[in-house]
């Protein structure tokens, strides 16, 4: 019995322990308090209850205090619950604060929140970001096509980040506007003999408003030659009036057989009434037994001539 109880106060002291390592992150706290940053263990303890991930929240907070920005735990741990990054957040705002950008909390905050990398919104606005587009293709007035690839040189414009037009509409209105600027021009020799007024063209319509950036430049990439638009509906507008003219002749020709067929049918008929009408003529007297002979011999020679002829053709 003696043994008994120092046994079960262990077990409970053991158990104590356990559950308080669990929900005190006994680490991160002295981390926090080497670093002069104030985290009470009560502040940790409601984190593991809120579900929050205190490491997620104190390590940012360090780098934080560390960088000299004047932020709190609350303002990190309602953007974490929120669903922001907050990590990618608070290294915006050194990011900002070293290159003299005003940029708040708040505002990269709500950067985050609206879905665009506020890190790199920030390194954009001290950095510009060169965007390559894809090849768009316009055609001139002659009907040659020209493709042009362009890259947009652009910079972040931190006000208007949340909702202003992101990266893909940018490259959208660069494209229409090359492949306008192609379709003005009357030969396509001229936008290869000049390809810069086709930027500086684009860049005078203003395509950075409304959007997140600024767009500070737009050059011309690579320039090639296309298919000729206009030689190809020729060739094909050719083709089908040849098309149409075969079946106006196939018509015609179905006619004409048609009709050739109608008059030997004619031919034909007219024939089967000749035996008849010799008949008649011989039972009336019109027509003597050597008058049928002899037509029966020119008939017979007639035939034999043909055939001979038809031989000698061979």
């Amino acid at each position: 019995m003696t043994m008994i109880g120092p046994i079960i106060i262990a077990v409970l002291i053991i158990i104590f322990l356990i559950v308080f390592f669990t929900l005190v992150p006994v680490g991160l706290w002295i981390s926090a308090l080497s670093a002069r940053v104030p985290v009470g263990l009560g502040t940790l303890i409601g984190m593991r209850l809120r579900r929050v991930v205190p490491s997620r929240v104190v390590k940012p907070l360090i780098k934080a205090v560390k960088a000299g920005l004047d932020l709190e735990v609350n303002q990190l741990e309602s953007h974490y619950l929120a669903g922001g990054d907050v990590d990618n957040t608070v290294d915006a705002l050194i990011a900002a604060h070293r290159a003299n950008i005003e940029l708040d909390f708040s505002r990269a905050a709500a950067i985050d929140l609206a879905g665009r990398d506020v890190l790199e919104a920030v390194q954009t606005s001290v950095t510009p970001k060169v965007i390559r587009t894809p090849e768009f293709t316009g055609v001139a007035k002659n009907g040659v096509e020209v493709k042009v690839i362009t890259q947009i040189t652009v910079q972040s414009n931190i006000e208007r980040i949340v909702g202003g037009a992101g990266e893909d509409t940018v490259i959208a209105r660069v494209g229409e506007a090359v492949v306008s600027t192609v379709g003005e021009t009357r030969e396509h020799t001229d936008v290869l003999e000049n390809p810069n007024s086709i930027s500086k063209k684009v860049q005078e319509q203003g395509l950075g408003d409304g959007t997140a950036y600024t767009i500070l430049s737009i050059d011309i990439a690579e320039m090639r030659i296309g298919d000729n638009i206009k030689a190809k509906l020729d060739i094909e507008k050719a083709n089908a009036d040849m098309e149409v003219a075969q079946a106006a002749a196939s018509k015609r020709k179905a006619e004409a057989i048609a009709l050739e067929q109608e008059n030997r049918a004619a031919v034909v008929a007219a024939e089967a009434e000749v035996p008849r009408a010799l008949s008649q003529a011989l039972e009336a007297g019109n027509l003597g037994v050597m008058d049928f002979y002899k037509m029966e011999n020119v008939q017979s020679d007639t035939a034999m001539r043909e055939s001979i002829a038809h031989e000698d053709e061979k």
